[in-house]
This record gives structure tokens, C-alpha cells and sequence, in this order.
């Protein structure tokens, strides 16, 4: 009787959890998109913005960057030579000594035309929430057209504008062609926007601040 009575305690405890999961899950969902309805847009129709902040992603030993981030420094360069932007602020990881994302993603972007001066390199974008936290805070960014992929764009967007920048957002979907990797990216991100939602709430600093960057504004005066 004991022994049955344990189980049923587990049980209930049990579902309780999977539905209290379910209901942050789905919540989170529910502000990420609210906070960026309205604010994503194709390439061509986004409103021009001084800075285009893309958003890092993988890095081969090599040097060069993934697919998917090749995909997001080349919107951003078209929306230079469009003139929706002015300057462009890579944000990445740094962490490690050898394995730079701001790095390749400048040599990536001079190879293709991109005067460096319109260039800002954030080498503390550990995440998406240091990323925006970090080009409000260190960089002074105050507006900004966000670029990364569609199934990242929402929260992207979504965190950039509950840090107090007034952020649009443009999504690439041409790497979809690479489908395994797309399908598990988006998988990823269902836990991604419940810990987005988690930072916002704790209003946490990123994992560096340090001191002022001028580099936006001198890339931005420099166009």
C-alpha cells in the first residue's frame, strides 16, 4: 500500500511537472513573439537602421565561418551597399584564444568589399543576451537591424528591444538547403527562448561589460 501509494505521489508529481514545463515553455513563446511582432521583415522591405548587429555563429578551425554565419555577413553587407545601414557590429565569441568569431567574421566581410572602418567587432557576444545587452551597454547602440536566421530572428529581436534597443530584424533562410542541422538548430531553439525569457526577468549583466567602445560611432562616421 505504501509502495503504491509512493508511485501515485510520483505520478502526479510527475505530470505536474511536465505541465508547469508546457506552460513556461509556452509562455516564453508567447513574448518572444509579442515583443517581435511587427519588427521582422524581409531584406528588402526593412527600414533602414544605422547599425546592422549580426550575431555570431560557428567557426571552423580554418578560420572560416559556417555556412550559416557566411549567410548572415552577407545580408549584412548587402544592407551596406544598400545603404540601409552605415556600420556593421560583428558580435561573437572570443573566448578561447584560438577560436575567434568577430575575427573571421571581419576578414570574412574585408574579402568581400567591406571597408573595415565600417566595422565594430564585439568579442564578447557569448549568447544572444550578451550580444544585446553588450551593443547597448558597451557600444551605445540604440538602433539597430539584427541579422541572423529566421527560426533566431524572433528572439533575437525580441531581446534586443527588451534591452532598450529599438531593433528590426532580418532572417536568412537560404541555409535550409543544410537540413539536419536547420532541424536541430530549431529544436535548440524552443529552450533557447525559455532561458531569453529567464534573463530578461533576471535582468542579469552579461558575462563581460568593462569599459565604454567608441568603435560603433567611429565606423558610423566614417561612412
Amino acid at each position: 500500500m505504501f509502495k503504491r501509494r509512493r508511485l501515485r505521489r510520483l505520478a502526479v508529481a510527475t505530470a505536474l511537472s511536465v505541465v508547469a514545463g508546457c506552460l513556461v515553455s509556452a509562455g516564453a513563446e508567447l513574448w518572444t513573439w509579442n515583443t517581435s511582432r511587427g519588427h521582422v521583415y524581409a531584406e528588402a522591405d526593412v527600414p533602414a537602421a544605422p547599425v546592422a548587429l549580426v550575431l555570431g555563429a560557428e567557426v571552423y578551425a580554418d578560420g572560416s565561418p559556417s555556412p550559416f554565419l557566411a549567410a548572415r555577413l552577407d545580408i549584412a553587407r548587402r544592407l551596406l551597399e544598400a545603404g540601409k545601414v552605415r556600420a556593421i557590429l560583428v558580435s561573437g565569441d572570443n573566448r578561447y584564444w584560438d577560436y575567434n568569431e568577430p575575427g573571421s567574421m571581419m576578414v570574412y566581410l574585408a574579402a568581400r568589399g567591406v571597408p573595415a572602418q565600417q566595422v565594430a567587432l564585439d568579442y564578447a557576444g557569448f549568447d544572444t543576451y550578451d550580444s544585446c545587452a553588450r551593443a547597448k551597454r558597451i557600444f551605445g547602440v540604440d538602433q539597430a537591424i539584427v541579422v541572423t536566421q529566421t527560426y533566431h530572428i524572433d528572439r533575437a529581436v525580441a531581446l534586443c528591444r527588451t534591452l532598450g534597443i529599438d531593433a528590426t530584424g532580418v532572417g536568412d533562410e537560404s541555409v535550409k538547403i543544410y537540413e539536419e542541422p536547420w532541424r536541430n538548430s530549431v529544436v535548440r531553439e524552443r529552450g533557447a527562448v525559455v532561458k531569453a525569457l529567464a534573463d530578461t526577468v533576471s535582468h542579469r549583466d552579461p558575462v563581460f561589460l568593462g569599459r565604454q567602445e567608441t568603435t560603433v560611432q567611429e565606423a558610423l562616421a566614417a561612412n
